[in-house]
This record gives C-alpha cells, structure tokens and sequence, in this order.
C-alpha cells in the first residue's frame, strides 16, 4: 500500500486524506446550491418580466380601444334614372262653403244632419221671421198707394197739357202738373223696388243647398235666433248654419321643395296613398301651380285634383303624393342621418383607414329620409351614420362590428 505524500516530502496520514474529501463534497454542496439560487431567481424575473409585458400590451390595446371612436357607416347608392318623390299633402273638398242665414227670424225646422249627402236646390232649413213678413205687406200697400197717386197724377198732367193747348191754363201749372206725374213715377219705382227687396228677403227664410256635397257641420237648432249680421257693427258676428263640401272630387295642394320644382308639369298624372287604405293607389293629375317659390318655405305650392266619385278620401285626410322626377345619373343617395351641418358648410363623416376625414358635399333633392348628394362622394366611401357632434377631421374610428355598410 502506497503512502500519500505531502508538499513537504512527509508521507500524509489516513486521517488528512478524510478531511480533504469532506471539504470538497461540502464545497460542491454548496456550488449546487448557489446554481440552483440563480436559478430560480432568473426564473423568477423571467416570470416578472413575462407578466409586466402581458400587462403593458393589454394596456395598450385597452387605451387604443378607448380612443377609437367605434362607428357605424354607409355606402351610397347610386341614383335612378327617374325617382319617385314622395312628398304629404293635406285633402281639402274642391268646394267648401259655410251656409249663413241672410235674413232674421228663429229657426223653424231643418231637414239634413251631418254626414247627409244634398244635391243643389235642396232645401235644408226653413227660417220664421214674422217682422219681415208684415214689412213686405207693408211695402206692398205702400206701392199700391203710390200706383194710385201716379195714376192721379198722370190723369191731371194729361188734362193739363190739353188745356195749355186751348190757353185754359198757364205754362206754369202745366208744368208742375207735369212734375207730379214724374215725382210719383219714381215714389212707384222705388216702392217697386222696396217690395222686390223685401221679397227676395222673404225667399232667404228656406235655405237651399248651393252645390252638390255633404254636410260636415249643423251649427244650428229648432228655435235658435238666426242673426244674418247684414248691419256692420249690430248684432254678433253670424253664425254658420251649416258647413257643406263637395267630395266627389278632392284637391291637394303639396308643397314641392324648391330643388324638385322644375320636375312639376301641369297635366303630369300622379299616384296618391293613405296609411288609411295602404293597399290602394288613387290616381290624381297636378291641375296647376303658384310659379313662384314661397320664400318663407323655400317650397312650391302645386295643386292635385284627385277623383273622389268612391268617397273612399275623406276631406282633411293626410296623404302621400307620389311625383315621378328625372334623375341624375351621377348622382349618389345617402341617409339624411349622416349629414353634419357646420358653420362651413355640409359635411359627411368619411372613413379613411382607421381616422376620420369630412368630407364637403353638395345635395340636390331631398326626399326626406335620403337625400341626393350629386358632388364629393364616390359609391366606394364608408359615409359615418349618426356621426357625433364634435367629430373632426383625423379622429381615430373603427368600423363597428356587425355595422352594415
């Protein structure tokens, strides 16, 4: 067996040997140790680093979220060749007249209530005015009197003039005889005339139908007092006895916004509807127009005369007048929610990548829930619906999800 020698040239003993061993293995033990350490602590900040990173990036995506105004958009449709304009229109009876008594007296009976269809002539209503009767007797005696004070007169001009032949009397008389028989002419005209005033007074005590119609309104009863208001200024303000209109045939008057007024031509057959009979068209002709454009409106009154013969419209009915105009073939339509009006004028909100952009435009004819847009769109835009108030141009957008375009 071989002895161990050490640095100094003495051989080493068992028990050196053993020590040295153990302070290796300990020294190992505790390399392992320090490794392991590193380690994990690497692991660790890995791990941190790893988080802080996740935390960053969903922060940004949620910062970038919050920024992005999401939107929702549009693309314009192209324009037809002709366009259907539907503008509304209020129905009013081509005649309609209120019927005032024009004499005094009460009410003795009337024959029609409303919703009564009369023909003209008809008799609706019979007035009792006894002053009114006895005046006309009156002045019907009156003029027999003064028939006979002209036949009187006439006698005595005559027999004078015969006499002035003779020189039985003087040119004076004769003349004064003359003048009489003319004074008592007039006094016979006029009473003649008094007593057709009176009768035709009489005659307004039954009250007739003027024209074909329905009776919309009774504003009258048996014994009421009937003022004809024929004194300024005496007496209240007449009443209506009756409201009459006739139905048969209706008018509309639309008004056509000013941009559309040169579509309308006198004569052009138009289709008419009601939310009243959805499923039915009611065919009407534009009759004529105001020529000249309501500046308070910017609008242009026209009139529609529509046939009413099944009485199916009824006067004051809301409806809907459906006008063929042309069309412009470049012209592109777009929601009228999509319009912003700013002091430099109309803009849309256009998207342009993932930023807004308003964009200037230029309408033409409005048809209410779309208008014409015929310069600064193009049929590829993404036009903003609803766009908010304080959107300018450059803001960060995204198109929402489920957004129709």
């Amino acid at each position: 067996m071989t002895e161990q020698i050490d640095n100094s040239g003495q051989p080493e003993s068992p028990a050196a040997t053993t020590k040295t061993s153990g302070e290796q293995k300990q020294w190992k033990a505790i390399h392992f140790a320090l490794i392991f350490a590193v380690v994990v602590v690497g692991l660790i900040v890995t791990s941190g680093i790893h988080a802080r990173n996740v935390d960053a990036k969903r922060l940004r995506q949620s910062s970038q979220a919050a920024v992005d105004l999401p939107v929702a958009v549009v693309h314009p449709s192209s324009g037809a060749a002709t366009d259907d304009l539907v503008l509304p229109a209020n129905a009013q009876p081509y005649v309609d007249a209120p019927i005032y008594a024009r004499t005094n007296g009460y009410l003795r009976r009337w024959y029609y209530d409303i919703g009564a269809h009369v023909k003209e002539g008809q008799l609706l209503a019979e007035i009792e005015a006894p002053e009114l009767d006895q005046q006309l007797m009156q002045a019907r005696a009156s003029l027999k009197s003064a028939q006979a004070d002209l036949q009187l007169a006439q006698s005595t001009a005559v027999r004078w003039q015969n006499l002035l032949k003779t020189n039985s009397v003087s040119k004076q008389e004769t003349d004064q005889a003359v003048s009489a028989y003319a004074s008592r002419e007039a006094a016979v005209d006029a009473s003649m005339a008094n007593v057709r005033r009176l009768e035709q007074l009489q005659a307004y005590e039954k009250v007739y139908a003027p024209f074909d119609g329905v009776i919309t309104a009774r504003e009258t009863d048996i014994g009421d007092l009937i003022d004809s208001g024929s004194t300024p200024g005496a007496g209240p303000t007449p009443r209506e006895l009756f409201h009459l209109a006739a139905i048969n045939r209706l008018r509309l008057f639309v008004p056509v916004p000013e941009v559309s007024a040169t579509a309308i031509k006198d004569g052009a057959e138009v289709a008419i509807t009601s939310d009243e009979y959805p499923s039915d068209i009611f065919h009407g002709k534009i009759v004529r127009n105001s020529n000249s454009i309501d500046p308070a409106t910017r609008t242009l009154n026209v009139e529609v005369d529509v046939d009413n013969s099944s009485g199916k419209l009824l006067p004051g009915a809301y409806t809907f007048v459906h006008i063929k105009a042309p069309g412009v073939g470049t012209s592109l339509t777009i929601p009228s929610n999509t319009l912003l009006f700013r002091a430099e004028g109309l803009r849309v909100g256009v998207v342009r990548g993932d930023h807004a952009e308003l964009v200037p435009i230029k309408i033409g004819r409005d048809f209410g829930d779309t208008v014409e847009v015929i310069a600064g769109l193009q049929p590829t835009d993404e036009v903003i619906v609803n766009p908010s108030d304080s959107l300018v141009s450059g803001s960060p957008v995204v198109v929402a999800e489920g957004a129709g375009k």
